[in-house]
């Protein structure tokens, strides 16, 4: 879209935790952020209309209409906190925001190369998206200490217990919201 430029690469305009996005983290991405030619978002364009704020939260209209009922399906991210998250940057901070997306960014990193048995990818993207920081802090000390000799597949049912616990402590499940297909 011309015009359109982001600084941010790891938080979108609505909320997505871009940084901790599968599309990104593999060198892809469609987004509002993704480089020329992917920028085809509806938001995108309201934010230019809007006098180009960098995040949905520090426009004059917000919430919207698009923020008045929360998303009931996900994409390839989840989509769940995405007002809780944009409320949290403007509390504390693009600057203080960015620093605990970089820090997820590294815990996501090393489980997807310590504790992924090649099964849980996708369980580990909605870890990193949806648990607080100091619950993702706590549950890598814990898995730091365990037994050095365990397998891959003993390292990711281990973590998978201890995230999908803490998880339950707050009342959801780690996983994405998919919409149901129709009957064909």
């Amino acid at each position: 879209m011309n015009g359109f430029h982001r600084d941010d690469l790891l938080f979108s305009l609505c909320g997505l935790n871009c940084g901790l996005c599968p599309m990104k983290l593999d060198g892809y991405c469609p987004g509002c952020g993704g480089g020329k030619g992917n920028q085809s978002c509806a938001i995108a364009r309201c934010s230019l209309e809007q006098g180009g704020v960098a995040y949905c939260s520090q426009c004059a209209k917000y919430p919207c209409e698009r923020y008045r009922a929360d998303d009931l399906y996900d994409s390839f991210i989840t989509h769940r906190n995405r007002r809780q998250d944009l409320e949290r940057l403007q509390r504390i901070g693009p600057a203080a925001y960015r620093e605990e997306q970089l820090e997820k960014q590294v815990i996501l990193t090393n489980l997807l190369n310590h504790y992924n048995d090649g099964r849980h990818k996708g369980f580990y993207y909605a870890a990193a998206n949806l648990l607080p920081l100091e619950d993702l802090r706590a549950a890598m000390e814990q898995l730091a200490a365990l037994p050095p000799d365990l397998s891959a597949r003993e390292r990711a049912a281990q973590a998978a217990s201890l995230f999908q616990a803490l998880a339950g402590r707050r009342g959801f499940d780690l996983k994405l919201r998919k919409k149901p297909r129709k009957p064909h």
